[in-house]
């Protein structure tokens, strides 16, 4: 658990029956894979860099999406 925390630290931030901070954890994973979704896309434009890019937007998005993950466990107090 340790190590998840140091991975993923607004997942396990997030208290018990705590509706606010559920979303303000939310809200930050998903402006985190807007940001990255829009910087690769310009990254993008550039033939080579396309594949690298691709690479690291799945890498990004699968975090985000592993993140809000976590965070409803939590939310839901599954992980202790």
């Amino acid at each position: 658990m340790e190590m998840l925390q140091k991975v993923f630290p607004y997942s396990l931030n997030v208290k018990e029956k705590d509706v606010a901070s559920l979303v303000v954890s939310i809200i930050i994973y998903l402006v985190l894979a807007l940001v990255v979704g829009i910087a690769i896309w310009i990254v993008g434009l550039i033939p080579i860099v396309n594949i690298l890019g691709g690479i690291l937007g799945t890498i990004v998005e699968l975090y985000c999406l592993v993140g809000i993950i976590l965070a409803v466990l939590k939310y839901l107090n599954v992980l202790k």
